[in-house]
């Protein structure tokens, strides 16, 4: 099926590792003191924006409520002196939005090689609804036993209910608890750029670091590194235990959460989250079928080595197998060529994750295609992923 493409690391993956690795209590730690030396201005998200203008007497004069909406912040105007004040958004002020809304998440491993109390591991979740519901990476909530969330308050509330989706590192999970503090999430499709300023939050290394907070840019957009995917870059700080956090730009909504990062000697800062429209998209599949309804062509694909290793290329992706009846129906052939997914160009197995994810079972899609030398059009039903991508579980205190 499409996402069951296999991809074999090069010796290089013995020297570079993706780490998903929670905070666990056994961890060297190694202090290094930095001098800083430079003050940092946050920008807010995009880098030109329109407003309304009147011009008077050759000065041009702005709406207030445009300028905190594209930039962020607050202002507030004195009538008797005439003047408007305002305080852009900097980061102590987006720490203050977020945190009430930032959870933490500790159980006893699920791998623990004793009874004792020393195998603990930890992450981090983004409150989503008031009535408990939490967003978190399915690494952290699958390898823990009994789970318990510690809210900012230091309140703790064991996990009643969860499901969680190894595909996307997605899971969702409940607690017992009322009004509690949504995150904002960044607007569907929202354009990030290189550069902008980004704050991630979350439990690093240490469950007595808890609501700790880092700073950096988002250092690369679309990138395709251990995921089905589209991942975001970022050179914030995230480490071991942040797994689940938020990564927010400087309105302080939720652009991602955060899931991965590279460790290795002489690689620093190079974090990665998935991005707020797959983790919306997901949660919504939790919330109304109890687990992810995939979309699959019906089909074994294989990338060519250049999309593989990420150099760019003209090579199409081959079918190896057609697998769906769906798929034999539409008259796809093992050794068919795939361009295109419903007219956008597919180059990588992730172009075709990502091209079917808004897509459910039994919808069709239009497949642009060379077929015996010949371009075609084909239009297909999308059948079910065959591979278990979810695991939903009321959980039992006793276990």
């Amino acid at each position: 099926m499409v996402g069951q493409g296999k991809r074999i690391h090069t010796s290089h993956a013995s020297e570079v590792k993706l780490s998903r690795r929670m905070g666990r209590n056994r961890v060297a730690l190694f202090i290094v003191s930095l001098l800083v030396g430079a003050s940092i201005l946050p920008t807010a998200a995009g880098a030109e924006a329109s407003f309304r203008a009147v011009k008077v007497k050759d000065k041009v004069y702005v709406e207030a409520e445009a300028l905190e909406k594209v930039a962020g912040g607050k202002g507030t105007y004195d009538s008797k002196s005439n003047t408007y004040q305002y305080k852009p958004n900097d980061i102590p002020t987006i720490v203050e939005k977020v945190s009430p809304s930032v959870v933490s998440i500790i159980g006893r491993q699920i791998d623990a090689e004793d009874d004792s109390d020393n195998w603990l591991s930890h992450g981090t979740g983004v409150v989503v609804r008031k009535d408990g519901w939490i967003v978190t990476n399915a690494h952290v909530i699958l390898a823990l036993q009994k789970p318990v969330v510690v809210t900012p308050e230091g309140k703790s509330y064991p996990v009643s209910k969860w499901f969680a989706d190894e595909e996307s590192d997605i899971a969702l999970i409940k607690i017992n608890a009322q009004n509690m503090k949504p995150a904002t999430f960044v607007r569907p499709n929202p354009t990030l750029k290189v550069g902008e300023g980004v704050v991630a939050l979350g439990t690093p290394v240490s469950f007595t670091l808890r609501n700790s907070a880092t700073f950096g840019i988002i250092s690369g957009i679309d990138r395709a590194v251990d995921s089905s995917y589209k991942l975001i870059q970022t050179d914030a700080a995230i480490n071991p235990g942040n797994s689940g956090g938020p990564l927010v730009n400087m309105h302080g909504e939720v652009i991602g959460i955060n899931t991965l990062k590279f460790a290795a000697v002489g690689i620093e800062n190079m974090g990665f989250a998935i991005p707020s429209d797959t983790v919306n998209l997901i949660v919504q599949h939790f919330f109304k079928y109890s687990k992810v309804k995939r979309a699959s062509i019906g089909v074994e694909l294989e990338e060519s080595w250049a999309a593989y290793v990420g150099l760019p290329t003209d090579v199409p992706i081959k079918v190896t197998n057609v697998v769906s009846a769906q798929a034999k129906k539409a008259g796809i052939t093992e050794g068919d060529v795939l361009y295109a997914i419903n007219g956008k160009p597919v180059k990588t197995l992730v172009d075709v994750h990502e091209a079917l994810k808004s897509f459910l079972p039994g919808q069709q899609v239009k497949l642009t295609m060379q077929s015996k030398g010949n371009l075609v059009a084909k239009m297909v039903v999308l059948s079910e992923a065959v591979k278990p991508a979810v695991k939903d579980k009321s959980v039992d205190a006793d276990k």
